[in-house]
């Protein structure tokens, strides 16, 4: 793509950056054929060709966002499908980082907007303040103002949609500590324990904590760290993204530096994983952080990545009659670029996933997406859910809460488990949550 930036704008590195990934596209429109709001909408300016064009405009003639460009750009979900199709190599994650970061500082919301993004900011990556959300939430469904509420903004009507029944009790395995090893000590690990996943659903950190340490490692919840910051650079806020970043590197970069190291960092929650891996390129302008950074997004781990490096020998088959898909959460399969691993994982746990049509379309949660864009979202979801029950599967399993969550909105017959929870029960520990009904009818059987 030919650009024509003024040479002072060039003297920005990150306008040099985003003239270097611009030109590397050559409008193929490969990218189109797999990005989900293209193939929902067919309008080119909800294609990442599409997008492109406007964030060119927007960063090269140095303008402020317009209604119509913020329009486009707030719709893409970030499930970088095309950059697995692109083959030039565009570099569309940053790119659009950088778009969402001057729609931050040029444009100004309607003012509904600004508060509900603002609060979601405010709320879902502080767990004591979500959790008292949840609460709230509840009670308001218990005096039916769930309909009101749903009936103002179609956002609040998706947030109340999402909100669980039930709020789990806060986990013991979610405070800062240090569990250790059973049996031969083969390293030690440092675990997110996150901001939304660990209310939501603290069972899937317990089962990582058990299956870790079943298998020789220490783990760590380091005390300082905390949300990955994924949800606010998301949303243009890089400061704040950046603030994130640097709390969690220092508190990994200590352990690491601490007598026997980190031998990795564990993330449980693929959408945390995508960010954490590029906390190099984040900090990279930060002559303090930069080196640290780099040296934890080296270390950072998807579950699956390093369950593929375990032992793992199942002691219990599934229930009989129960088949299990495997969903690819896109920060997993597109942003981490690991596709075959989480089912080679499954395989040698005795399942065989099934794989539904189209696994590399988004579900539509895509962090808070389904929120913010929820008429878009329930489009995908149903899409993806409709794919899932072609094949059959009583239970599906993912590398991703948010994913589960909203697949599960529109598949209320199915079973939803994080895959390390799997990996956890087949290899020895407790009944999942979700298959606590089908254990109690005595299906299960023991492979030994």
């Amino acid at each position: 793509m030919k650009t024509s930036f003024a040479p002072d704008r060039l003297a920005d590195p990150a306008i040099a950056e985003a003239e270097q990934i611009l030109r590397r596209c050559v409008h193929c429109g490969f990218c189109t054929a797999t990005c989900p709001t293209f193939l929902e909408l067919g309008d080119e300016r909800d294609s990442p060709r599409g997008r492109i064009y406007m964030m060119k405009g927007m960063l090269e003639r140095d303008e402020p966002a317009t209604a119509d460009v913020v329009r486009h750009i707030d719709r893409c979900l970030g499930c970088f499908a095309c950059m697995t199709t692109c083959p030039s190599g565009v570099d569309y994650m940053h790119l659009s980082d950088m778009a969402r970061a001057r729609v931050a500082e040029t444009y100004t919301r309607p003012l509904p907007e600004r508060l509900l993004r603002g609060l979601l900011a405010r709320l879902l990556p502080y767990p004591g303040r979500f959790r008292a959300a949840l609460i709230g939430g509840r009670i308001a469904k218990r005096l039916g103002l769930d309909r009101w509420l749903g009936g103002l903004r179609p956002e609040l009507k998706a947030m109340m949609a999402l909100m669980p029944d039930e709020v789990p009790a806060p986990a013991a395995t979610d405070r800062p500590q240090l569990w250790p090893a059973e049996g031969t000590r083969r390293g030690r690990v440092a675990l997110l324990a996150g901001c939304a996943q660990q209310v939501l659903a603290p069972g899937i950190n317990a089962a990582t904590i058990r299956v870790l340490t079943r298998h020789g490692f220490d783990v760590v919840v380091a005390r300082e760290a905390g949300c990955c910051g994924a949800l606010v650079q998301h949303m243009g806020l890089m400061e704040q993204a950046r603030d994130q970043a640097r709390r969690n590197v220092a508190a990994w970069a200590a352990l690491a530096d601490q007598p026997g190291g980190l031998d990795a960092i564990v993330v449980t929650t693929s959408g945390c994983g995508t960010p954490i891996k590029d906390y190099g390129h984040l900090l990279a302008g930060d002559a303090y952080y930069a080196d640290r950074a780099r040296l934890v997004a080296g270390l950072a781990r998807d579950v699956t990545e390093v369950l593929a490096g375990l032992d793992l020998t199942p002691v219990r088959h599934l229930p009989a009659g129960l088949p299990v898909a495997y969903h690819a959460a896109c920060s997993l399969q597109h942003g981490q670029k690991i596709r075959d691993l989480p089912k080679e994982v499954l395989k040698r746990l005795g399942v065989t996933p099934l794989e539904p049509a189209e696994p590399h379309i988004c579900c539509g949660s895509a962090g808070t997406y389904n929120m913010l864009q929820p008429e878009l979202a329930g489009r995908l979801g149903a899409r993806k859910a409709q794919n899932l029950r072609r094949t059959g599967a009583a239970v599906v399993a993912a590398g991703n809460l948010g994913c589960l969550t909203q697949i599960a909105t529109h598949m209320p017959e199915a079973r939803f488990i994080h895959t390390v929870e799997l990996a956890d029960w087949l290899t020895g520990g407790p009944v999942p949550d979700a298959l606590a009904g089908v254990v109690e009818a005595g299906v299960v059987e023991d492979v030994a």
